[in-house]
């Protein structure tokens, strides 16, 4: 498999030609097992076929089981930089509920030895989980600041189909989440981290100054990635593209020097309403400017028209050309941006 990905790594490079890499991220299933000389290896092969910035930020994303004390120092060693840690609660109910390999000593015990040895750390915390109260859920984001970590990601808790959780909540064992205390604990998490020196960059996303993730960023501004392994996605400006899924797929494909992927070719609606949705996200809003510039005005006509009854309901705002949620409409966002969506059916 590193084989492989390196070899893509290698094929995909005219892709990028023109490019500046500024973000390298190990991410989605567990990256940890890789070993240092592998990803020694798999960073060089970027450096080798691609333009990076001086100092890229390069993530691992991992588990707090993953991360033992001498696997921590093992990385500190390594080219990684930055470390996204999936801790989601500090409570062990929690944890098991969630169905989580490590329990709550080892999610204390990680960030412990993390911010020994790295400076730039993100967690993961999940709101609105059956049974946590607000002051649990003050807790659970105190016991993140107490370690200094200096990012913070939080998700409302989902119940995908098919899994522990929905069985749980179908037989009855465990409460439906209510939106009502997932609002609840929003309200309290932006609260609390803009108390403490944090700026809520994106609607999920939290970082103190200079500790915003660049690679998140690149994907709300727009801007242009490539994803290298199975299930992997890429974005080029105008079309998007996924690699299979299947690993022996994958790997099939690259020995036989084919790509595995497909792609789609973006229509100006679907980027239109791409950049509402990240755009709102985000404290960088929607340029009217840009709508214009890029869209056209009767792009930027249907989005004021349909952005009326927000503004009016003070949902949105517009100051300096930017269209952005006021703090009240900040948890109703993804619904904003679907009623703003262009749904041109010609297309």
């Amino acid at each position: 498999m590193v084989l492989a990905l390196a070899k893509e790594i290698n094929v995909r490079k005219n892709e990028f030609k023109n490019e500046i890499i500024e973000t390298i991220y190990f991410g989605g299933g567990t990256p940890s097992v890789l070993s240092n000389d592998e990803i020694n290896f798999l960073i060089s092969e970027v450096y080798k076929n691609y333009k990076l910035v001086e100092n890229p930020e390069i993530t691992l994303e991992a588990n707090p089981d993953d991360l033992s004390a001498e696997r921590i120092l093992e990385l500190s060693k390594s080219p990684i930089n930055r470390l996204s840690i999936g801790i989601q609660s500090f409570y062990e109910d929690d944890l098991k509920m969630m169905n989580r390999a490590h329990n709550s000593a080892e999610a204390k015990k990680c960030l412990e030895e993390a911010t020994k040895y790295f400076d730039n750390i993100s967690l993961d915390l999940i709101y609105g989980i059956p049974g946590m109260s607000d002051e649990m859920w003050r807790q659970n984001i105190q016991t993140a600041l107490d370690f200094g970590i200096p990012h913070i990601s939080s998700y409302a808790l989902t119940v995908e189909p098919k899994t522990a959780l929905s069985k749980l909540i179908r037989t009855g064992k465990i409460a439906e989440p209510q939106d009502e205390a997932a609002s609840n604990h929003f309200m309290i998490l932006v609260e609390m981290l803009q108390q403490n020196g944090f700026i809520h960059y994106e609607l999920s996303n939290f970082g103190k100054e200079n500790y915003f993730s660049k690679n998140n960023s690149a994907y709300w501004l727009g801007k242009k990635y490539i994803g290298i392994g199975p299930s992997a996605h890429s974005y080029d400006g105008e079309k998007r593209g996924w690699n299979i899924a299947n690993n022996s797929l994958y790997l099939k494909a690259i020995q036989n020097d084919e790509l595995p992927v497909e792609t789609e070719i973006l229509t100006i609606s679907d980027r239109y309403n791409e950049y509402i949705m990240t755009g709102l996200r985000t404290i960088w809003g929607v340029s009217l400017e840009r709508i214009e510039k890029d869209f056209g005005s009767e792009y930027l006509n249907y989005l004021l028209e349909q952005s009326q009854k927000f503004l009016n309901d003070d949902l949105l705002s517009i100051e300096n050309n930017i269209l952005k949620p006021t703090p009240k409409g900040k948890f109703l966002t993804d619904g904003i941006a679907s009623d703003l969506f262009y749904l041109n059916l010609d297309e």
